[in-house]
């Protein structure tokens, strides 16, 4: 379907810790009919590697297309406009 609306989402479920922002994102994208390509990172290692990639803090990080979004704020902020 090509107008299908495709997110990418990296977010942190680590054995003892949930991130609740990646949560939080994915919610917001099932919430708008995003089909999600979940990124679920499972170790510290694969944190750090994803925020060393995009150069951020923190995760999650979600890309709507070839926009980047870094945290669920932000994606929250740009989804209340579209």
């Amino acid at each position: 379907m090509a107008d299908a609306k495709q997110a990418t989402l990296y977010r942190m479920v680590l054995p003892d810790h949930v991130c609740p922002f990646g949560v939080r994102a994915r919610e917001l994208l099932l919430e708008r009919g995003y089909d999600i390509d979940d990124r679920v990172l499972r170790t510290r290692d694969e944190v750090e590697a994803v925020k060393d990639e995009f150069g951020v803090a923190t995760t999650p990080v979600i890309f709507l297309g070839e926009e980047r979004f870094d945290g669920a704020d932000a994606l929250a902020h740009a989804l209340a406009r579209r």
